[in-house]
């Protein structure tokens, strides 16, 4: 579990490290945000197929979708809001 942890965080450090090199170049850029995309889709789509081929989500689906309607409903408006928060303190310019 530990050893997880420190290997996520030790990519996260070499990713804003290759960033810093990497600098501010748009074609670069521009790769980087399609491979993005590209990736999340990528893990949504496997994470589909982990939830297709587990028998027990599956077979429980009746009752547990209230409770997941409520979490994704509750973390959406969640993400919004802190969304909204960061944008008004830190990005909106004053006028």
């Amino acid at each position: 579990m530990l050893t997880d942890i420190l290997i996520v965080l030790a990519i996260m450090v070499l990713g804003i490290g290759i960033g810093l090199l990497i600098g501010n170049k748009p074609k670069i850029i521009k790769i980087v945000g399609t491979l993005t995309s590209f990736s999340i889709f990528l893990l949504l789509f496997l994470l589909g197929i982990g939830v297709g081929t587990n028998n027990k989500i599956i077979n429980n689906l009746h009752s547990i979708g209230i409770q997941a309607l409520v979490l994704s409903t509750g973390a959406i408006l969640g993400s919004l809001i802190c969304a909204w928060l960061t944008y008004k303190f830190f990005f909106k310019t004053k006028a």
